[in-house]
């Protein structure tokens, strides 16, 4: 009896922690993106069930990111796979190729480092960090190799509406390079993506209705990407001055 008792007092504990770890409008703002993101899918799709836990998983992982914590780039791993299964779906082989290839392996190196460089020793929050002028040129620099590269393998590939799915390789490139150097601009960076996914996925849902959850999905992105910008300018001037 007192063993299951402590394990309920414990858990309690934990959820508690976890619930107060989010501020009122965060929880609001999952919540709202939550609502959004499942409504679309009642009401055009009830059959892609993957479309729903991949939005579910994004509106989650996005959330994370935006407090500077790695769990966010675990669950942009696995988010990063069943987009990649639902882009494949529509012949958007450069949406798949830039999620397995490039955003998920990035990921990966992000949570990395991201775990490597907790802030004053606390795993919740990454360390806010700033890059020069000559590793910004650097950056701009090799997105644009990327770039060129993946236009040729499009081409080749046949994939459909080339331009905005290059585009997207662009600010996928940019985004997935300052989450791994944990630069604020990341967000600004991804809201840049999401804006072009919208364009990607109005143009589908077009020819295909139960697209339109996927489209709903990346405007929710769009704003939690925006609030990701602002936290992490918060965080920034937060650490500064505790350092």
């Amino acid at each position: 009896m007192s063993v299951h008792f402590f394990k309920d007092h414990i858990t309690r504990h934990m959820l508690k922690r976890f619930w107060n770890y989010f501020s009122t409008f965060e929880k609001m703002l999952w919540l709202v993106s939550f609502i959004a993101v499942v409504s679309s899918f009642l009401i055009f799709d009830r059959e892609n069930w993957l479309n729903l836990v991949a939005s579910v998983i994004g509106v989650t992982f996005l959330i994370f990111l935006a407090k500077g914590n790695p769990i966010g780039q675990f669950l942009t791993i696995v988010f990063s796979i069943l987009y990649a299964i639902i882009s494949y779906s529509f012949a958007y082989y450069g949406e798949m190729i830039t999620y397995l290839g490039m955003t998920a392996p990035m990921a990966l190196l992000a949570l990395i480092a991201w775990l490597r460089h907790p802030f004053q020793g606390n795993k919740a929050e990454v360390e806010v960090n700033s890059i020069s002028k000559k590793e910004v040129v650097f950056m701009f620099g090799l997105t644009a190799v990327v770039t060129a590269i993946f236009y040729f393998i499009l081409s080749a590939l046949g994939n459909a509406n080339i331009v905005p799915s290059t585009i997207s390789v662009t600010t996928s490139f940019l985004a997935s390079y300052l989450t791994f150097r944990r630069n604020h601009y990341y967000a600004l960076a991804y809201a840049a993506n999401d804006l072009v996914l919208v364009v990607l996925w109005t143009l589908a849902t077009l020819t295909n209705i139960h697209y339109m959850p996927v489209l709903v999905n990346f405007i929710v992105f769009a704003f939690n990407d925006f609030y990701g910008f602002i936290n992490w300018n918060r965080m920034k001037k937060k650490q500064a001055l505790s350092a």
